[in-house]
């Protein structure tokens, strides 16, 4: 485990304007593109039987605004940067797209496959990937790595399970020096959302239905080196297992709806999503109702408390749990999905989060 603290932080090249991005994304090199990504771009190393073609395209990230260029997204002002990947060969086709999902915490942490049974295979110590079908219907698959989503979706022909599988097995950092500095910066320092004027996008969020929207630019981001601090200071841990607070954000009009986000990682890229806000204030309805993702639902007890608990996998999560502090406030706790994070794991790390948090004063969490 290598300590983030000595590790310098991310930093990559953004145009100055939505009218300086390219017509038509240039085809570059992986590694190339790593200077333009705020988040660690991967590279395929083995390709499927009978591909010999493997050709990435970038987009570069630019403040907010609506050109008419190729692959920008059609549904937001915003340019977050993207990369795109296609591999083909023997009348098969495929795509690889990386980005840093950042206007909402990823879906059942594979949101391109929402909607449809989904199957996990573990990838390396830390890994899981997800096969099923997309929204276009495309036989698909999707895996975060050291926090970059990677969404793969079948164009032309059929690949197997075993295919699609040892490919995401086979994906390495296109610059290897980039991944322990993505992962030393704050998510607030990297997220698109965080840092320019866009407003939140109403997706799903995990197995429970929670859908974040409202006033541009909504969240309050606290300043990277203040958080520890501001969490200490409203009783909110600043730790829970391997698992640091490193970015903490403010949701609401301050009055009758407020939240409070807080953004725990692990060294390898693992992520938990807490979310607290006053009861009956705002988006978290308590008792939780399902969203449409198949997925598993039980209710467990923590020191008779109800903790309404979802999850896709028994053994690789992704998790979402909702459950009430005895002083009056709900709270929500989503988790990325991965070997170590599966369900017991997972209601651990819910388990030491609680016991800070009722340290502390509701008034002093939300206040």
């Amino acid at each position: 485990m290598v300590s983030t603290s000595s590790v310098p932080r991310w930093r990559w090249q953004t145009l100055d304007g939505a009218d300086r991005l390219d017509p038509v994304p240039p085809t570059v090199d992986e590694a190339r593109a790593q200077d333009a990504c705020n988040f660690v771009v991967w590279r395929p190393t083995r390709l499927p039987a009978g591909c010999d073609t493997s050709a990435a395209t970038l987009r570069r990230e630019a403040p907010p605004g609506r050109v008419e260029v190729r692959g920008r997204t059609p549904w937001s002002d915003a340019n977050p940067a993207c990369c795109r990947t296609e591999i083909s060969g023997g009348a098969r086709r495929l795509r690889l797209k990386q980005f840093l999902y950042d206007w909402a915490f990823p879906a059942a942490d594979h949101p391109c496959l929402w909607g449809s049974d989904t199957r996990p295979f573990p990838i390396g110590e830390d890994g899981v990937v997800w096969l099923g079908t997309d929204y276009l219907g495309h036989r698909a698959a999707s895996a975060r790595m050291a926090r970059t989503t990677v969404e793969l979706s079948v164009l032309q022909g059929e690949f197997t399970d075993e295919e699609i599988v040892g490919l995401f097995a086979a994906l390495r950092p296109a610059v290897p020096t980039a991944p322990p500095r993505v992962l030393a910066t704050p998510f607030s320092e990297l997220s698109y959302w965080a840092r320019y004027p866009a407003g939140p996008v109403a997706v799903p969020t995990g197995v429970f239905a929670f859908q974040r929207r409202g006033r541009e630019h909504e969240g309050d981001w606290i300043p990277s080196d203040e958080v520890a601090g501001f969490l200490t200071g409203t009783g909110v841990p600043v730790t829970a297992g391997a698992f640091r607070a490193e970015s903490a954000a403010t949701f609401g009009d301050g009055v009758a709806v407020r939240e409070l986000d807080v953004v725990y990682t692990s060294p390898t890229g693992g992520e938990l999503r807490l979310t607290a806000q006053r009861t009956g204030g705002g988006r978290l309805a308590f008792p939780p109702a399902r969203d449409k993702h198949p997925a598993t639902g039980e209710v467990r007890d923590l020191d008779g408390r109800p903790v309404h608990l979802g999850y896709v996998s028994a053994e690789f999560g992704a998790c979402d749990a909702w459950w009430q502090h005895p002083d009056g406030y709900d709270l929500r706790l989503l988790g990325s999905a991965g070997p170590h994070l599966g369900r017991e794991p997972f209601l651990r790390l819910l388990a030491e989060l609680d016991r800070g948090l009722r340290l502390a004063r509701s008034a002093e969490v939300l206040g």
